[in-house]
Protein backbone atom coordinates (compact mmCIF):
# COMPACT_ATOMS: atom_id res chain seq x y z
CA UNK A 1 0.00 0.00 0.00
CA UNK A 2 1.60 3.24 -0.76
CA UNK A 3 0.02 6.69 0.32
CA UNK A 4 0.29 9.81 -1.50
CA UNK A 5 -0.13 13.44 0.16
CA UNK A 6 -1.30 16.33 -1.96
CA UNK A 7 -1.80 20.18 -0.77
CA UNK A 8 -4.35 21.37 -2.08
CA UNK A 9 -4.93 25.34 -3.31
CA UNK A 10 -6.82 25.69 -0.16
CA UNK A 11 -3.79 25.11 1.97
CA UNK A 12 -5.52 21.56 3.33
CA UNK A 13 -3.61 17.91 2.65
CA UNK A 14 -5.03 15.57 1.59
CA UNK A 15 -3.77 11.95 1.08
CA UNK A 16 -5.62 9.27 -2.07
CA UNK A 17 -4.50 5.34 -1.22
CA UNK A 18 -2.85 4.49 -4.69
CA UNK A 19 -3.18 0.96 -5.01
CA UNK A 20 -4.24 0.12 -1.75
CA UNK A 21 -7.67 1.76 -1.94
CA UNK A 22 -8.40 5.30 -1.10
CA UNK A 23 -8.78 6.81 2.68
CA UNK A 24 -11.47 7.43 4.78
CA UNK A 25 -12.77 10.75 4.09
CA UNK A 26 -11.47 11.65 0.58
CA UNK A 27 -14.71 11.14 -0.31
CA UNK A 28 -17.36 13.34 1.45
CA UNK A 29 -20.55 12.51 1.94
CA UNK A 30 -23.38 13.12 -0.08
CA UNK A 31 -26.78 14.87 1.29
CA UNK A 32 -30.07 12.81 0.75
CA UNK A 33 -30.75 14.36 -1.69
CA UNK A 34 -28.39 13.70 -4.05
CA UNK A 35 -27.87 10.01 -3.38
CA UNK A 36 -27.70 9.05 -7.10
CA UNK A 37 -25.33 7.79 -9.50
CA UNK A 38 -25.49 10.56 -11.56
CA UNK A 39 -24.63 12.81 -8.66
CA UNK A 40 -22.12 10.54 -6.73
CA UNK A 41 -20.60 10.09 -10.10
CA UNK A 42 -20.24 13.98 -10.11
CA UNK A 43 -18.23 14.10 -7.32
CA UNK A 44 -15.96 11.62 -7.53
CA UNK A 45 -15.54 13.34 -10.87
CA UNK A 46 -14.56 16.62 -9.03
CA UNK A 47 -12.49 14.95 -6.58
CA UNK A 48 -10.18 13.55 -9.45
CA UNK A 49 -10.26 16.93 -10.43
CA UNK A 50 -9.25 18.29 -7.86
CA UNK A 51 -6.22 16.21 -6.90
CA UNK A 52 -7.74 14.29 -4.45
CA UNK A 53 -7.81 11.11 -5.85
CA UNK A 54 -4.79 10.33 -8.18
CA UNK A 55 -4.12 8.27 -11.36
CA UNK A 56 -4.32 4.66 -10.03
CA UNK A 57 -6.25 4.95 -7.24
CA UNK A 58 -8.05 2.22 -6.71
CA UNK A 59 -11.99 2.63 -5.65
CA UNK A 60 -13.73 -0.53 -4.01
CA UNK A 61 -17.18 -0.40 -4.29
CA UNK A 62 -17.72 -1.06 -0.32
CA UNK A 63 -16.18 2.21 0.53
CA UNK A 64 -17.63 4.07 -2.07
CA UNK A 65 -21.18 2.69 -0.86
CA UNK A 66 -20.26 3.34 2.45
CA UNK A 67 -18.97 7.12 2.05
CA UNK A 68 -21.96 7.58 -0.25
CA UNK A 69 -24.52 5.76 1.61
CA UNK A 70 -25.97 4.49 -1.53
CA UNK A 71 -26.10 0.70 -2.51
CA UNK A 72 -23.17 -1.25 -4.50
CA UNK A 73 -25.64 -1.47 -7.32
CA UNK A 74 -25.69 2.38 -7.17
CA UNK A 75 -22.02 2.39 -7.06
CA UNK A 76 -21.44 0.01 -10.19
CA UNK A 77 -23.89 2.63 -11.85
CA UNK A 78 -21.22 5.76 -11.01
CA UNK A 79 -18.38 3.30 -12.23
CA UNK A 80 -20.10 2.43 -15.29
CA UNK A 81 -21.03 6.61 -16.24
CA UNK A 82 -17.09 7.37 -15.20
CA UNK A 83 -15.99 4.51 -17.25
CA UNK A 84 -17.97 5.97 -20.22
CA UNK A 85 -16.11 9.31 -19.66
CA UNK A 86 -12.65 7.51 -19.38
CA UNK A 87 -11.71 8.50 -16.32
CA UNK A 88 -11.83 5.04 -14.70
CA UNK A 89 -10.96 1.63 -16.13
CA UNK A 90 -11.91 -2.06 -15.09
CA UNK A 91 -8.89 -4.01 -14.36
CA UNK A 92 -9.34 -7.81 -14.37
CA UNK A 93 -8.07 -9.23 -11.01
CA UNK A 94 -7.69 -5.81 -9.59
CA UNK A 95 -10.81 -4.01 -9.72
CA UNK A 96 -11.74 -0.19 -10.53
CA UNK A 97 -9.07 1.96 -10.33
CA UNK A 98 -8.83 5.72 -12.03
CA UNK A 99 -7.23 5.86 -15.05
CA UNK A 100 -3.72 5.99 -15.75
CA UNK A 101 -2.78 8.31 -19.35
CA UNK A 102 -0.45 7.25 -21.88
CA UNK A 103 0.67 9.01 -25.46
CA UNK A 104 -2.03 8.09 -27.77
CA UNK A 105 -4.76 9.77 -25.08
CA UNK A 106 -2.91 12.48 -24.35
CA UNK A 107 -2.35 13.52 -28.18
CA UNK A 108 -6.39 12.70 -28.77
CA UNK A 109 -7.31 15.07 -26.11
CA UNK A 110 -5.11 18.13 -27.61
CA UNK A 111 -6.56 16.86 -31.15
CA UNK A 112 -9.94 17.72 -29.64
CA UNK A 113 -9.04 20.96 -28.27
CA UNK A 114 -7.38 22.23 -30.90
CA UNK A 115 -10.18 21.46 -32.94
CA UNK A 116 -12.99 23.43 -30.70
CA UNK A 117 -11.54 25.82 -28.77
CA UNK A 118 -11.13 28.24 -31.65
CA UNK A 119 -14.66 28.41 -31.18
CA UNK A 120 -14.43 29.56 -28.09
CA UNK A 121 -12.44 32.68 -28.81
CA UNK A 122 -14.35 33.62 -31.97
CA UNK A 123 -17.73 33.65 -28.87
CA UNK A 124 -15.53 35.58 -26.59
CA UNK A 125 -14.89 38.54 -29.41
CA UNK A 126 -18.07 39.69 -28.73
CA UNK A 127 -18.64 38.93 -25.08
CA UNK A 128 -17.08 41.42 -22.42
CA UNK A 129 -18.64 39.57 -19.80
CA UNK A 130 -16.37 35.99 -20.27
CA UNK A 131 -13.56 38.55 -21.15
CA UNK A 132 -13.52 39.73 -17.50
CA UNK A 133 -13.58 36.45 -16.46
CA UNK A 134 -10.92 35.38 -18.53
CA UNK A 135 -8.82 38.22 -16.84
CA UNK A 136 -9.69 37.38 -13.06
CA UNK A 137 -8.65 33.82 -14.08
CA UNK A 138 -5.15 35.36 -15.35
CA UNK A 139 -4.95 38.10 -12.33
CA UNK A 140 -5.46 35.03 -9.87
CA UNK A 141 -3.29 32.77 -11.35
CA UNK A 142 -0.69 35.40 -11.29
CA UNK A 143 -0.87 35.90 -7.70
CA UNK A 144 -0.70 32.04 -7.15
CA UNK A 145 2.85 32.10 -8.79
CA UNK A 146 3.54 34.74 -6.39
CA UNK A 147 2.87 32.21 -3.83
CA UNK A 148 3.64 29.34 -5.15
CA UNK A 149 0.78 27.75 -5.35
CA UNK A 150 0.96 25.66 -8.07
CA UNK A 151 -2.16 23.50 -7.72
CA UNK A 152 -3.97 27.39 -7.78
CA UNK A 153 -2.52 28.05 -11.11
CA UNK A 154 -3.23 24.77 -12.30
CA UNK A 155 -6.74 25.22 -11.97
CA UNK A 156 -6.74 29.01 -13.27
CA UNK A 157 -5.41 27.48 -16.16
CA UNK A 158 -8.24 24.79 -16.97
CA UNK A 159 -11.12 27.74 -15.50
CA UNK A 160 -9.85 29.84 -18.52
CA UNK A 161 -10.13 27.72 -20.91
CA UNK A 162 -13.37 26.53 -19.80
CA UNK A 163 -14.49 30.26 -19.79
CA UNK A 164 -13.42 30.46 -23.61
CA UNK A 165 -15.69 27.45 -24.07
CA UNK A 166 -18.38 28.44 -22.10
CA UNK A 167 -18.74 31.70 -24.01
CA UNK A 168 -20.10 29.72 -26.70
CA UNK A 169 -23.21 29.26 -24.84
CA UNK A 170 -23.58 25.63 -25.46
CA UNK A 171 -24.82 23.45 -22.88
CA UNK A 172 -23.19 20.33 -25.21
CA UNK A 173 -20.07 22.07 -26.09
CA UNK A 174 -19.63 22.95 -21.92
CA UNK A 175 -20.78 19.45 -20.96
CA UNK A 176 -18.29 17.76 -24.00
CA UNK A 177 -15.41 19.81 -22.49
CA UNK A 178 -15.76 19.79 -19.07
CA UNK A 179 -15.47 15.71 -19.41
CA UNK A 180 -12.32 16.60 -21.77
CA UNK A 181 -10.71 19.15 -18.74
CA UNK A 182 -11.38 16.16 -16.29
CA UNK A 183 -9.72 13.61 -18.37
CA UNK A 184 -6.48 16.48 -18.84
CA UNK A 185 -6.42 16.98 -14.65
CA UNK A 186 -5.41 13.08 -14.90
CA UNK A 187 -2.36 13.85 -17.32
CA UNK A 188 -1.53 16.41 -15.32
CA UNK A 189 -1.70 14.62 -12.08
CA UNK A 190 0.82 12.21 -13.59
CA UNK A 191 3.53 14.50 -14.01
CA UNK A 192 6.22 15.19 -11.83
CA UNK A 193 6.78 18.39 -11.68
CA UNK A 194 3.78 21.15 -11.71
CA UNK A 195 5.49 24.14 -11.55
CA UNK A 196 7.33 23.84 -14.99
CA UNK A 197 4.42 22.08 -16.34
CA UNK A 198 1.93 25.46 -15.32
CA UNK A 199 3.89 28.29 -14.74
CA UNK A 200 4.68 29.07 -18.46
CA UNK A 201 1.34 28.68 -19.55
CA UNK A 202 -0.01 31.62 -17.60
CA UNK A 203 1.99 34.09 -19.57
CA UNK A 204 0.50 32.57 -22.84
CA UNK A 205 -2.79 32.56 -21.43
CA UNK A 206 -2.11 35.99 -20.72
CA UNK A 207 -0.92 37.06 -24.52
CA UNK A 208 -3.94 34.69 -26.05
CA UNK A 209 -6.48 37.51 -23.81
CA UNK A 210 -4.82 40.54 -24.80
CA UNK A 211 -4.85 39.58 -28.66
CA UNK A 212 -9.12 38.73 -27.65
CA UNK A 213 -8.91 42.01 -25.48
CA UNK A 214 -7.93 43.99 -29.00
CA UNK A 215 -10.47 42.37 -31.21
CA UNK A 216 -7.11 40.53 -32.87
CA UNK A 217 -9.15 37.07 -34.20
CA UNK A 218 -6.22 35.87 -36.80
CA UNK A 219 -3.75 36.62 -33.77
CA UNK A 220 -5.94 35.07 -31.10
CA UNK A 221 -6.41 31.78 -33.06
CA UNK A 222 -3.16 31.56 -34.67
CA UNK A 223 -1.58 32.07 -30.64
CA UNK A 224 -4.01 29.63 -29.18
CA UNK A 225 -3.14 26.52 -31.81
CA UNK A 226 0.92 27.44 -31.12
CA UNK A 227 -0.12 27.53 -27.57
CA UNK A 228 -1.83 23.76 -27.80
CA UNK A 229 0.56 22.46 -29.82
CA UNK A 230 3.68 23.45 -27.44
CA UNK A 231 1.65 22.07 -24.37
CA UNK A 232 0.82 18.71 -26.18
CA UNK A 233 4.98 18.06 -26.78
CA UNK A 234 5.16 19.45 -23.58
CA UNK A 235 3.64 17.15 -21.85
CA UNK A 236 4.15 13.90 -23.76
CA UNK A 237 8.27 14.59 -23.28
CA UNK A 238 7.33 14.85 -19.32
CA UNK A 239 5.19 12.01 -19.37
CA UNK A 240 7.31 9.63 -21.79
CA UNK A 241 10.60 10.96 -20.64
Amino acid sequence: MRCLDRTMGNGMTTRSVVDGGISPGVLPALPPRLSTAEHAASVVRAQIASGALLPGTRLREEEVAESFSISRNTVREVFRLLAHERLVEHVAYRGVHIRRLGPTDISAMYLTRRLVEPLGVRAVLADQGSQRLLRENVDTAMAAIESADWQQVGTCDIAFHRALMDACGSVHLSEMFEKLLAELRLAFLQLPDVQQLHQPYVARNRTLLELIEAGDEDGAIRELEDYLVTAERAVLSKLTG
